[in-house]
């Protein structure tokens, strides 16, 4: 009989993630698409599949988030197990996707950065992005500082001059619009 012990991060994190779609659910989020196709994948971020797949060229700044976490929270609880480092990554994500879809958020997302259409992520999309997230946080672990940091700049780099975005200008632009680099991004 398994170590009810262990289970309980690893049970904790599946409600997090039910309670994380409840509220995404009460938010006015869809499950999927409303293209009536299931697809795991939309790498256009210029269409209206953009963030209504499991899948896009966003959920790289996802596994970044997981990266970053990782390092932040394993550096601030040294002594905590591993496991619950990945639970308190996990809520953190979970509490993203919540705030990221919330209509204050989307309306920000509209009027100071390129997406300029961006209705919000599916249900899927957000749980993709959690799962992306997690695969960040375990990368980072297996990678360690150094390669995480060449991890994190070259996805980085590589986000930069395929769609114009990255996480870092996602933030930026989010906190702190710069017309010129708006201007810069819709080009495509």
């Amino acid at each position: 009989m398994p170590d009810v012990k262990k289970l309980w991060p690893w049970f904790v994190m599946l409600l997090v993630c039910t309670i994380t779609v409840f509220q995404l659910h009460n938010q006015g989020r869809i499950w999927w698409c409303t293209c009536g196709h299931a697809n795991l994948w939309a790498g256009d971020i210029w269409t209206s599949h953009n963030s209504q797949h499991l899948f896009d060229p966003y959920s790289f700044t996802h596994v970044l988030h997981g990266v970053l976490f990782c390092g932040i929270i394993v550096w601030l609880f040294p002594r905590l197990p591993l496991v619950w480092c990945f639970f308190i990554t996990v809520c953190i994500e979970a509490g993203w996707e919540v705030l990221e879809n919330s209509q204050f958020i989307i309306q920000r997302y509209r009027e100071a950065t390129m997406a300029l259409g961006y209705e919000g992520d599916t249900i899927t999309n957000s749980m993709g992005d959690i799962l992306c997230c997690a695969v960040g946080f375990y990368l980072a672990r297996y990678l360690g500082f150094r390669w995480s940091i060449v991890l994190f700049i070259v996805t980085e780099l590589v986000l930069l001059f395929w769609i114009r975005d990255n996480l870092t200008l996602n933030v930026l632009m989010l906190i702190f619009p710069i017309d010129a680099i708006k201007a810069w991004q819709v080009i495509h």
